[in-house]
Formats: structure tokens, sequence, C-alpha cells
């Protein structure tokens, strides 16, 4: 990248970031993707892997796509990007048809710098054909690790997105994720047929999390006694069910924590609303399912309790991770059991991908009941 742009990337950082330096990998991979690069970057939650994008975005002639999974997610990073004073969008099923073509239309005139759209959204050949009559700059692939087979999140609809090279021959395609082993990266690299792709691995070790690990016994008893080390501090409890989580919520807001419930049993407008609430630091405390948390960016997490063992170490870095955000300590609190091992193992049985997955479950099972350095086993 020439001095001139690098001056600018510096620019722009401060006028709608407000930082003076970029993170570890955060300049290369915006390099990168200036220089027109098909490019892989697997940063840690909290490594600000999106400005790596939503910068270059700015600089870029056109518009830059950026794939998200869930309508959520979009609505809040638009909401943010828009706060800085970035013009970005989202389209999606929540919008009508009138909003649709309202936004498009900021689109053709230049006035729209980054558009979000769900993997299904862009795959859909009117999409296509909508995206052949505009100035694409860069397709962006966010929580990227939902294209493989090997992902902790694996998502069918993500493997749609092989297409793009095909259609858009000359538009290079990033893929951004928080957790992706060498496996997943591979897998990532030839579904969406990369060219030569730079690949940008940062370090996924967080020295400011400190990790606990209990057998659980009583379990209200002990997330009480996690949250008396934690007064007034915000967090997140992952439970394993809904049922989980109402009980907990519950138990917790008549010992005095006060807390909202978050699961899919609940109402859309509900959901929405606690989920607001908490990024809004209106509460401080939220009990949830682990369908809570992406696109969350609330940097003063203090701790995260999962009140049963993860579904894999991937998983649980993603979740975990979201504490100490801001750099400054933070803990993370996880209460196992055997059962769980057992519950989680007739999911794996259900799968067609039931060799891979009893892989992930015994080596997180491992990481639980097995003496060893967390950040190491975290990290490896």
């Amino acid at each position: 990248m020439s001095p001139a742009k690098t001056k600018s990337a510096h620019h722009l950082l401060k006028q709608y970031w407000g930082y003076d330096t970029f993170r570890p990998l955060q300049e290369e991979i915006i390099h990168s993707l200036l220089d027109d690069k098909d490019t892989i970057a697997i940063l840690p939650t909290g490594a600000g892997k999106s400005l790596c994008f939503q910068l270059p975005a700015l600089m870029q002639d056109g518009i830059t796509v950026v794939v998200s999974p869930l309508i959520s997610l979009m609505k809040d990073q638009v909401d943010a990007l828009k706060e800085n004073g970035i013009p970005s969008e989202f389209v999606n099923s929540s919008l009508t048809s009138s909003e649709q073509h309202t936004i498009f239309g900021k689109i053709h005139s230049g006035q729209i710098k980054l558009l979000y759209l769900s993997p299904e959204r862009l795959c859909m050949q009117s999409m296509q054909d909508r995206l052949k009559n505009l100035p694409v700059a860069q397709f962006v692939i966010d929580e990227a690790h939902c294209i493989s087979h090997w992902g902790h999140d694996f998502r069918p609809e993500y493997r749609m997105l092989s297409m793009l090279k095909e259609n858009f021959p000359a538009v290079p395609v990033a893929a951004f994720t928080a957790t992706a082993t060498p496996q997943v990266q591979q897998d990532i690299s030839d579904n969406l047929k990369l060219s030569e792709p730079n690949i940008f691995v940062g370090n996924v070790d967080r020295p400011n999390l400190t990790y606990r690990i209990f057998r659980r016994e009583r379990l209200e008893h002990q997330i009480e006694k996690a949250l008396k080390l934690h007064p007034d501090e915000p967090g997140i409890i992952y439970c394993f069910s809904r049922n989980d989580v109402d009980n907990i919520s519950s138990y917790l807001n008549s010992a005095g924590y006060k807390n909202l419930p978050y699961h899919a049993g609940l109402t859309d407008d509900k959901r929405k609303d606690h989920q607001s609430r908490f990024a809004r630091e209106e509460v401080d405390i939220i009990v949830a399912t682990v369908a809570f948390g992406m696109g969350i960016d609330r940097s003063n997490i203090r701790f995260v309790i999962h009140a049963a063992m993860p579904q894999t170490i991937e998983q649980y870095q993603q979740e975990v991770g979201r504490a100490g955000r801001d750099g400054l300590p933070a803990y993370g609190y996880l209460f196992f059991s055997p059962i769980d091992y057992k519950l989680r193992l007739r999911f794996c049985e259900e799968s067609g991908q039931k060799d891979v997955l009893v892989e992930k479950l015994n080596r997180i099972y491992h990481f639980c009941s097995s003496p060893q350095c967390r950040h190491k086993s975290v990290s490896e």
C-alpha cells in the first residue's frame, strides 16, 4: 500500500473510531484488502476484526457487501456504523419493498459504502442481478467458520457462497472469523474458491482473561458465589437450555441480582428488547442460551459464566472472549458435569459429522476435567 493510502488509513482510524494506532494485524489485513487480494483473517473476539473491512470500505470506490448470519447482528452493526458516521445499510426480510428500493437508490447514487446481507439473500438470483449492475468493491464473509463442516457453527446456506467467484470473478473476497483451525481455514478457502489468499492468524490467547473451571454441584449457589466477586459489574451467563435460562434468571432476580433472560422461546420483540437493554447498559446481567452475543459490542463485560460445558473449545473460546474486550482483567467461570458430556454426545451421534464432533467433544471434556494450563489449551 502506498504511503498516501497508509496515511489516509490512519486518518480514518482516528476520525471514525477515535484510535491513534492499529491493533496487531489490523493494518496488514487492511493493506491486503486495499490491494484487492483474496484474504482470510482469523482474529480473536475483541481484536477488532470488523474494523479491518469497514475502514477499507471507506477508501474504496463502490460498495463492500458484507455477509452476516443473523438479522439482529446486521442491525446492531449497521446501527453502530451509522452512529460513527459511516454510510451503511442492510437488506433483509424485516424491510418492506419500498424501503429496499430506497436503499438501492442510495447505493446507485454512491451514498452507501457497506451493504449487509444474509447468505440466502445474497445468493438469490434477483440480488445477483442487482449487484451485477452495481460497483461492488469487495465481498466480505463475516463469521466465515459457518462455511466449514469442521467449524463449530456450520450452516449449510453458507456453502452457497461458492458461487461468488463464478458470478463476480474480478471481485476479491475476504473471509473473517474469530476461530478457525487449519482444517477450517482450508475448507473456507476451497469452498469460496479463493485465489492464493493472504492468510492472517492472530494470537487467540487473551492474557487479560482468567479461566476458572469447577465441577457443577449446587449450580445456583455456585453462580451466586461468582457474582459476589463482581458486584455491579456486567456479565453474561450461558445456559444449556431455555428451561435452564428461565430457572436461573428467576432465581437470581429473586436473590437480588437484576438480570434479563434471552432464548428462542421468547417473542422476537422481547429478545430484541432484552439484547438492546443489555447493549445500552440498562441492565448488567443477561442469562442466555448460546444464541445470544453475536454482534454485542459491549467492551466492558467483566465475566462470562457457563452453567454447562460448551460443545467445543472453539465455541467456548468465542463465548468467553466476549469478556474483557477493553483489555482490562476479566473472568470466565465454567461449571461442568459428566452429564454434559452424555447430553452432547447424543447430539453428536445424531449428526452426519459424528466422528469430527466427538473428537471436538472429547477435547473440551479433557479441557474441563484435566489439570492443565487453560490458556495453552485454548490457544492450541
